[in-house]
């Protein structure tokens, strides 16, 4: 896997990154830090890269489980380390899975395999924020 982050210029901190498979995604930095909210913070891209792994693999074991899945929303809160580095020091996942007839404890089930053996993105995260995770199951007629 590679990526290249390239600064766009003299003016402000905005910066593009193309992803080994041809993706662009722009990033920006806070005004206070000479950036002009263009884009998403690198910081707010690791936490929703995060968000985006474990979602991907709950939909991906729910799907194999049988479950009729029709939504999968996860809400990320975080704390940082109030020096630097200003690392996660404190993550919360509540996922919302939409469906017909979803059983409860194979959500739970996926949450924890994802978090505990396929998602590699929480996997690094957890070595420097405290993880916890909610979910609740909206049954859809």
């Amino acid at each position: 896997m590679e990526c290249t982050v390239r600064w766009t210029g003299l003016s402000g901190m905005t910066f593009l990154a193309e992803t080994g498979s041809g993706h662009v995604v722009a990033m920006d930095g806070a005004p206070d830090g000479g950036g002009r909210n263009l884009a998403p913070r690198p910081m707010e891209m690791v936490l929703l890269g995060t968000g985006g792994c474990t979602a991907y693999d709950v939909v991906l074991i729910l799907r194999k489980s049988g479950q009729e899945i029709r939504d999968c929303e996860v809400k990320l809160t975080s704390e940082r380390a109030e020096k630097d580095p200003k690392v996660f020091t404190k993550i919360h996942f509540h996922f919302i899975v939409t469906g017909v007839g979803i059983k409860p404890n194979l959500v739970e089930r996926a949450i924890k395999l994802s978090h505990e053996k396929y998602c590699s993105a929480t996997m690094m995260i957890e070595k420097t924020a405290e993880i916890t995770h909610s979910f609740e199951v909206v049954e859809q007629s």
